[in-house]
């Protein structure tokens, strides 16, 4: 929660390239809002249903990050949304892919591709007024270690609970240091 009152605060300082981050990362604090108060507002144990609109979300949001970073063409981020788009309807209301894990993963290797790209270009131009470096660099290192994740986690029936656990907390810890490179950029950002 700290994150979005940090970002919202620093919001105005940020240029416009910068301020998607602000956005994703509000994104993904609502769904989680959501994950959290669904259950005791309204006593609804099954949230499940947030999960497509998070994949498709967090793609578009992220994707579209990257696309105006590398100053790719004008219309990627509506192909994007075109296609973040298109899996909410086919899982919603076709009820496919009926493993949305497969999307996740396939939506998590763009990512991968979009920011190693922004880093690469970054770390080649030597580029030192890049003030989200470090959240690029954790960004690329989260999504990469999460496409791991997601395809060992359909082996989970094969895996015992301590190796089930283990790779649970790995996802925990990496988005925990994901969060932590937003709050250590928002506090470091000056006028």
């Amino acid at each position: 929660m700290s994150i979005i009152f940090l970002g919202a605060a620093k919001y105005r300082i940020l240029n416009n390239k910068e301020k998607q981050y602000f956005h994703c990362i509000a994104f993904l604090f609502f769904i989680e809002l959501l994950n959290l108060v669904l259950p005791y507002v309204f006593n609804l144990n099954d949230t499940s249903f947030l999960y497509p609109l998070y994949i498709a979300g967090e793609f578009f949001l992220v994707t579209a990050l990257f696309i105006r970073k590398l100053e790719l063409p004008k219309y990627l981020p509506g192909i994007t949304a075109l296609l973040a788009t298109a899996f909410m309807v086919s899982k919603y209301v076709f009820d496919y892919p009926f493993n949305s894990d497969i999307v996740k993963v396939i939506s998590n290797i763009v990512i991968i591709c979009l920011s190693g790209f922004a880093l690469i270009r970054e770390i080649k131009e030597g580029s030192t007024q890049n003030r989200f470096l470090l959240v690029d660099a954790c960004i690329f290192f989260y999504y990469s270690v999460s496409v791991f994740i997601f395809i060992i986690q359909h082996q989970i029936a094969n895996l015992s609970e301590n190796d089930y656990l283990i790779i649970l907390s790995a996802n925990n810890i990496l988005s925990s240091i994901l969060y932590c490179s937003f709050l250590y950029t928002f506090i470091k950002l000056k006028k």
